[in-house]
C-alpha cells in the first residue's frame, strides 16, 4: 500500500489531470436524486467539487494524500485516504456513485449494493482495445473487456451505455466504457 500511495502521489504531481469535470457526469448528474455521494478513486477532487456544488454531501475516497490534500475543505466533503483493495462500501448509503477512470472489479458488486432505492451509479473507465489489443501499456488487470461494465449492472436500470474511443484527461488516446444506472426495487 505505501508503494502503491508513493506512486500514485508521485503521478499527481508529474502528470496533473485537468481539472473540469467529467463529461458523463456533467450529461447525467441530473438523473440522481441530490443527496448523499461517493466519489470512488476521486484524485484531486475536480467531480468531488462539481457535486459539492451541485448540493451533494460528498465521500472523497483516494489512496493518494496528495490527491486528497488538493480537495477543498468544506462540511459537505468527507475526504477518506484509504487503500480502495481493502475498503468496503456501506449498504444502502448513496444517492450517487461516481467511478471514473478506475477498476476495482472486487467494488462493483458492493457499488449496486451501496446505492438507496433509486440511487445512480455512474461508471467510465477504460476498456481491452479490442480492434488493436497490441495498443496500450495499462495493466490488462486494470481493463475492462467487452460488454463487462454493462453486464456488472444488469441488477440495475440501465440508463445509458457505450463503449468508444476516446482521449484520457492526459491526452492520451484510449477505449472507455460509460454507463450510467439506477436502482429501482
Amino acid at each position: 500500500m505505501i508503494e502503491d500511495k508513493q506512486r500514485w502521489n508521485k503521478r499527481h504531481v508529474k502528470k496533473p489531470m485537468r481539472h473540469e469535470s467529467s463529461e458523463i457526469l456533467k450529461n447525467y448528474v441530473k438523473h440522481s436524486k441530490v443527496g448523499k455521494a461517493l466519489d470512488i478513486a476521486c484524485g484531486t477532487g475536480r467531480n468531488t467539487h462539481f457535486l459539492e456544488e451541485m448540493g451533494f454531501k460528498v465521500d472523497a475516497v483516494d489512496l493518494s494524500d496528495y490527491a486528497l490534500s488538493q480537495i477543498k475543505n468544506t462540511k459537505n466533503i468527507n475526504k477518506i485516504e484509504t487503500d480502495l483493495d481493502e475498503y468496503n462500501l456501506e449498504k444502502n448509503r448513496y444517492d450517487l456513485v461516481l467511478n471514473c477512470n478506475y477498476l476495482n472489479r472486487r467494488l462493483i458488486k458492493q457499488i449496486s449494493d451501496s446505492l438507496v432505492d433509486g440511487g445512480v451509479v455512474i461508471f467510465e473507465t477504460f476498456i481491452v482495445a479490442h480492434d488493436k489489443p497490441e495498443q496500450g501499456s495499462m495493466n490488462p488487470d486494470y481493463l475492462l473487456k467487452k460488454n463487462e461494465l454493462l453486464k456488472a449492472f444488469l441488477d440495475l436500470e440501465i440508463i445509458y451505455y457505450e463503449e468508444k474511443d476516446s482521449i484520457n484527461l492526459r491526452g492520451e488516446n484510449n477505449k472507455i466504457a460509460s454507463l450510467v444506472a439506477k436502482k429501482i426495487l
